[in-house]
């Protein structure tokens, strides 16, 4: 992609209204544009981090059997009276057509997925499985803020597993929280995540969080000091010693809930009468469990643990391109030539490059804005480079500079 083609520029100054890191260096790199609070529009930058991290979460789904389907975000009123969430959910938006009927904006899945799932199972040798699906949700926030951390309307996927008794469930639960941490180590955030007991509703005693330490965080989490694991701070009373070893010493932190999993038992199969025939031909109801991550919300996470003062430091599965090429303006041809034979180089070796070839902008804007952008690599070509033998090659997250003869950073740039 080439910079002078970007129809998005980079910008001095945060917006004033903005206050979280995620979104001051967002919205001033050209990843996102605010709308309205809580929702935002995701721009060539942006939309291409999403997708990223789309694609590291629909592999780890894959990976434990989820199949993936895409549900519609308006849902009949029907299927809410049904679970009697209609009324009880405060965060729910509700609409009305010309006709006078009336719908939901998909905070949440379940009232689709469960009588969709009930067509097509009928025993016992239909189960286990699982459905996934990566989507839009919409929830009255009416106290949108953070960036991406909370919103309106965001980018979650959620997963749905169906069994015919808690064993199974209990298997495949274990199998989705590997693939969680899969999922956050490849986004690079499983050394600041919390594996976090929280409130379980009304089947168990706990639901699970995944928990990442930022100052940003609106959790506040209470870390075991022996096993590592965590507990919100909404159930700490009711939990003075850690679930999970006994121990009773505890670090506090404030964090932002990444992912969550827990069990829903039968609570949406019952309204539904979503049943099967098991072997014995006897019916029973089917057990679920539910798995979210929002995928919005995870952009903006990483760019809070991922920063420095000058703007984002991407990890590498996520960023928008691997490589920041900048062509530093001169008046001899030979840095142009050079820097365009790089760039079809690195393209022609699905190296995927960002190539600032801007003729108006000046050495310092540009790598101002590479360091704002916070892709991994960066190369620079300029006079003094190639004087030098080569071009000038960076690690975002570092401050050493080499010299790499031009014709060699095509093969070098490919094993990093």
């Amino acid at each position: 992609m080439r910079q002078s083609q970007l129809f998005t520029k980079t910008q001095k100054n945060a917006p004033k209204d903005e206050m979280s890191v995620n979104a001051q260096f967002l919205i001033r790199g050209g990843f996102i544009n605010k709308e309205l609070a809580g929702v935002y529009s995701f721009l060539p930058l942006g939309f291409r981090v999403m997708k990223k991290i789309e694609q590291v979460i629909r592999e780890e789904m894959d990976a434990i059997g989820g199949q993936e389907i895409f549900m519609p975000s308006l849902q009949p009123k029907d299927n809410w009276e049904k679970t009697g969430r209609w009324s009880a959910m405060d965060d729910l938006y509700k609409l009305k057509d010309a006709g006078n009927r009336e719908f939901a904006l998909g905070p949440t899945h379940e009232e689709i997925v469960v009588p969709l799932v009930k067509k097509h199972i009928q025993s016992h040798k239909d189960i286990p499985f699982a459905v996934y699906q990566i989507q839009n949700k919409f929830r009255m926030e009416l106290r949108a803020k953070s960036g991406l951390l909370r919103g309106r309307e965001f980018l979650m996927k959620d997963l749905y597993s169906f069994h015919a008794n808690e064993k199974d469930l209990d298997a495949y639960y274990e199998k989705a929280k590997t693939a969680y941490w899969k999922i956050f180590e490849r986004a690079g955030l499983k050394e600041k995540t919390y594996f976090t007991f929280a409130s379980g509703g009304t089947f168990s005693r706990y639901s699970h969080e995944f928990q990442t330490l930022s100052e940003a965080g609106e959790d506040t989490i209470y870390i075991c000091e022996k096993c590592k694991n965590a507990v919100n701070k909404e159930i700490k009373h009711e939990t003075p010693k850690c679930p999970v070893c006994g121990e009773n010493k505890f670090k506090e932190e404030k964090a932002i809930e990444v992912g969550n999993i827990f069990k829903l038992m039968d609570k949406f199969a019952k309204p539904f009468d979503l049943k099967v025939t098991d072997s014995d031909g006897r019916e029973k109801n089917l057990i679920m469990g539910c798995y979210g991550i929002g995928l919005s919300r995870l952009a903006g996470t990483i760019v809070e643990v991922h920063h420095d003062e000058k703007g984002i430091v991407w990890p590498e599965s996520v960023a928008p391109f691997k490589v920041h090429l900048i062509e530093v303006k001169s008046q001899k041809s030979k840095v142009k030539s050079e820097a365009e034979k790089l760039y079809e180089g690195l393209l022609n070796n699905g190296i995927e490059v960002l190539y600032d070839d801007r003729d108006e902008s000046s050495a310092g804007e540009k790598f101002a804005d590479a360091d704002l952008i916070g892709i991994p690599w960066r190369v620079v070509v300029s006079e003094k480079s190639v004087a030098a033998g080569g071009a000038e090659i960076k690690k975002r997250s570092e401050n050493k500079k080499e010299i790499i003869a031009i014709n060699k950073l095509v093969d070098y740039l490919s094993k990093k």
